[in-house]
């Protein structure tokens, strides 16, 4: 899947998926359901490092994350996602940042926030392909109040489209559009040639993207759940699933029920079995001596330890 194929889908009036990945074997399942577009967000920040927001995750760790994602898909168009704070000091860095996407994360494409098409145009003259991204805009959310939705009036939304159209004139090969309304989302969408992916953004788009935990119930908490977007429909419930796996392996360890026979496949033939207990008979002494001192060292030293820490010295 290319920019190209993109492009032919949206002339084809056919819509696009795209989901997020971040590993390995998230890349695996995503490639493999041939999903078009896999998306190496920065929301990682949050569902893989426990990020309160999108800001806090540098350069490194997509690229971190990028490498690992290339290592698994081979059908999806790639693209990764810049992080905040890679490419709105100046031009020069943000197309710096954008060929390590390339050359060491192994990416198609990189996606950037905001009505950049200055940045947009140095990073596609540089030789990268160019995703952009309006409405939300997680990495600006300490200037917008939160994660809050936009173009809900009409000049916000009349902006959208200005803006949309100068990221596609900048040349961007598609435009995410987050959290907006449904008729706003289609009139960005029937102005521009390109792709439209939506989040929260209705039907009107030419495809949709969703978060690969957010959509897959990765987890069965209660407290993580009030996060997922209300825009989010769950396909299934992983989460559950994994926690339940969990459970089942602690309470057959602490019963003793694994492992069993069944999961014990290495033998030993009965005649070196005998060598070994002999062996093992010949030095139990030596080694029960051995073991009594080690013990008693380690009680010692533990008994050391508390001293230290509650006594005067």
């Amino acid at each position: 899947m290319t920019n190209l194929s993109l492009a032919a889908k949206r002339r084809r009036s056919e819509p696009i998926s795209m989901v997020t990945a971040y590993t390995t074997p998230s890349a695996l399942h995503v490639d493999r359901a041939e999903i078009d577009i896999l998306l190496v967000g920065d929301s990682l920040a949050m569902v893989e490092l426990g990020m309160e927001t999108t800001q806090g995750v540098g350069m490194d760790e997509m690229i971190h994350h990028c490498k690992a994602v290339s290592r698994g898909a081979k059908y999806c168009m790639m693209v990764g996602d810049m992080p905040f704070g890679s490419y709105e000091v100046n031009d020069d860095d943000a197309l710096r940042n954008a060929y390590r996407f390339v050359k060491e994360g192994g990416m198609d494409a990189v996606k950037l926030e905001g009505c950049r098409p200055e940045t947009v145009k140095k990073i596609v003259d540089g030789g990268v392909a160019v995703m952009g991204h309006v409405g939300l805009t997680p990495q600006a959310i300490s200037v917008i109040g939160g994660f809050r939705a936009q173009g809900r009036t009409a000049v916000k939304a009349r902006q959208l489209v200005d803006d949309a159209l100068k990221l596609q004139d900048a040349g961007c090969f598609a435009i995410v559009l987050e959290c907006v309304p449904e008729p706003v989302a289609r009139a960005v969408t029937n102005a521009l040639t390109i792709p439209t992916i939506g989040i929260g953004a209705g039907s009107g788009t030419t495809g949709q993207v969703l978060v690969y935990h957010d959509m897959l119930g990765m987890t069965s908490h209660p407290h993580h759940k009030q996060f997922v977007p209300k825009f989010c429909k769950q396909y299934a419930d992983i989460g559950e699933t994994i926690r339940k796996g969990l459970e089942d392996f602690k309470r057959e360890v602490e019963e003793g029920e694994f492992p069993s026979s069944e999961f014990s496949p290495y033998v030993m033939g009965e005649e070196e079995l005998e060598t070994f207990n002999k062996m093992m008979l010949e030095d139990e002494a030596e080694r029960e001596e051995k073991k009594g001192r080690t013990e008693k060292n380690l009680r010692d030293k533990d008994e050391y330890e508390v001293l230290k820490l509650y006594g005067d010295k």
